[in-house]
């Protein structure tokens, strides 16, 4: 691929294409640490990062890819752009013309405005949920300091415990301070003359299970890429559905409206959600609704 930043550079794209051959087509993506196993299927039957939503593409053919430096091997500067790139590739390869559909949550949703703005004849409509045209501010500064606990871990010689503390910090940024309050507000315990938070438990399980599977590399990069993502939303002229979680403290509602607006054939849809940034992945109902509504409007288009 020849990336953006980093011009010609050798790459592997794992992929899965799973479902029905003559079924309709679609490109699914989540955030950073999904991968190409959505659900289960005939070739893999452990569960996938959205199995939750099974059903929901039961009868459609679905196409997925590991990030491209997922694998940690790549040190290099990797746009969003980057990834629609690759997903191009993969159908190449496949030699699959288009997609009825690519469905992005978080930075996956990213990936599908680039794609559609890019190479609209490739597919013919675009959700994305928990995305907008650019990172805003705030969500910079919180993963530019986790980007920053990952290089303190390297430095020490402890990359896991980087990423480990860069994970912790990213999960708070997901969820809402209502949902804590809900889970986490038994008091502060004594353990071993050292005062702990009834969260700390939680906090320190998603980190060690997160350092176990993605490199200081890989999180390092892709976190840089949800920043370096912007495009301008008049470029993306297929029908999208852009869904904001209200609760959402990463990726405002307000931009992906103001995003929505902008798309020429553009639509905004919102979720009332406990859960901030991980609505796509908790609000398991409200998010099977969204998507079968898109899903049926699909058989309407021309």
């Amino acid at each position: 691929l020849n990336l953006v930043h980093a011009g010609p550079s050798a790459v592997v794209i794992p992929y899965e294409l799973t479902g029905n051959a003559t079924a309709p087509l679609l490109l699914v993506a989540g955030g950073i640490s999904a991968g190409r196993h959505v659900i289960a299927n005939a070739d893999d039957d452990s569960d996938g990062w959205w199995q939750s939503q099974s059903g929901t593409f039961d009868s459609h053919r679905l196409l997925a890819i590991d990030w491209v430096g997922a694998d940690g091997t790549l040190d290099r500067p990797i746009d969003p752009s980057d990834q629609a790139a690759a997903f191009i590739a993969t159908m190449d390869h496949l030699r699959l013309k288009a997609a009825a559909a690519f469905v992005g949550a978080s930075y996956g949703g990213m990936v599908g405005m680039h794609l559609a703005a890019t190479a609209p004849e490739r597919v013919r409509a675009l959700l994305t949920i928990s995305a907008a045209d650019q990172a805003h501010p705030f969500a910079t500064a919180l993963r530019a300091t986790q980007r920053q606990a990952i290089e303190l871990g390297e430095r020490l010689g402890e990359p896991s415990a980087g990423v480990a503390l860069a994970r912790k910090l990213a999960i708070i940024s997901y969820r809402t301070p209502q949902e804590f309050a809900d889970r986490f507000s038994a008091p502060m315990t004594i353990d071993h003359g050292r005062a702990q938070a009834t969260c700390e438990s939680y906090l320190n399980h998603m980190g060690r299970r997160h350092s176990e599977r993605m490199t200081a590399v890989a999180y390092r990069r892709l976190s840089e890429s949800i920043d370096l993502h912007r495009i301008d939303p008049a470029l993306i002229t297929i029908p999208s559905t852009f869904v904001a979680a209200l609760s959402d403290q990463l990726v405002p509602s307000e931009d992906i409206e103001s995003c929505a607006r902008a798309a020429p054939d553009g639509r905004f849809v919102t979720i009332p959600s406990l859960y901030g940034h991980d609505a796509s992945l908790k609000e398991e109902a409200a998010v099977a609704q969204i998507i079968s509504t898109f899903l049926n409007s699909l058989e309407k288009q021309p």
